[in-house]
């Protein structure tokens, strides 16, 4: 018989919230497989439980070159748990190759549910959250930050990111010009830990509360795009869709600008249009 991945949630804080199987599992599996086994000492040691079986450390950095010999422990039978720093593994931390190779060994994953730091950002922002969607962490260089951003901007599901706190500020910035200053959204730091802070406002309000400097774990949740219906690419329908919005008190150069984003022509051919007729 083969064996069993357990991918364990640990808490994003406070030690309480472990799940209450997480330390039956510690002591009883063959192999605890951490991305820090100095964090998992010290859960451990919080817990108050004794680890039964040998401890493999599995993180970003070796995360390829470790997974076969964990596979191979799970085809021998054993029973591997997997733990992160925080919250369920493989969701922006290691696990997703372990996973995916036990699914294609026909090995069987479960999981002990608990904490999760997406989960809860949502709870509290005061978003909507009957649609969401998870962007884990955008990319470091501005260009392709801004890129990505570009690529959400008709998203309509509320939107989760993480982020460094040293990179807050420059995130929301970008978010503001790529969405507008106007979208709502909500910075939740260190959730569940003593210095728990949700600051939730327009983004161009959290870029100048972040300018002061953020600390601790950061999880961003941001409204989704308003829901607008696509304008016809005839030169009929282009025209009406100006003089409307026009006719709604918005400037023409905007209307044009709007209308030629809703119906995906270039702003050129717009501005030919409504300006020949």
């Amino acid at each position: 018989m083969t064996g069993t991945l357990v991918l364990a949630a640990t808490p994003i804080g406070r030690v309480e919230d472990a799940p209450a199987r997480l330390a039956s599992e510690l002591a009883g599996a063959d192999v605890v497989a951490a991305e820090d086994t100095r964090r998992l000492r010290r859960l451990t040691g919080e817990l108050g439980v004794t680890i039964g079986g040998r401890v493999v450390s599995y993180f970003e950095g070796n995360e390829t070159a470790r997974t076969p010999a964990l596979l191979e422990a799970l085809e021998a039978g054993e029973r591997v748990l997997l733990v992160t720093d925080a919250g369920m593994p493989s969701v922006s931390d290691p696990g997703y190759r372990l996973v995916a190779a036990a699914v294609e060994a026909g090995i069987r994953v479960t999981a002990v549910p608990g904490p999760s730091a997406v989960l809860t950002a949502l709870a509290v922002s005061g978003l909507p959250v009957d649609r969401f969607c998870f962007e884990g962490f955008l990319p470091r260089k501005a260009g392709e930050r801004a890129r990505r951003l570009s690529a959400l901007a008709a998203e309509e599901r509320t939107l989760v990111f993480f982020e460094a706190p040293h990179r807050t500020e420059a995130a929301l910035a970008a978010m503001a010009e790529a969405w507008g200053g106007d979208r709502a959204a909500a910075v939740c730091r260190e959730l569940t830990k003593t210095h728990e802070e949700v600051r939730r406002g327009p983004l161009a309000e959290l870029v100048a509360w972040a300018a002061d400097g953020v600390r601790g774990e950061v999880t961003i949740v941001v409204a989704g795009a308003v829901a607008t219906a696509r304008v016809g690419d005839d030169p009929e329908s282009l025209r009406a869709a100006v003089a409307r919005l026009e006719g709604d008190g918005m400037p023409r150069k905007e209307a044009i600008v709007e209308v030629a984003r809703l119906a995906g022509v270039p702003k050129r051919e717009v501005y030919n249009l409504v300006h020949a007729s």
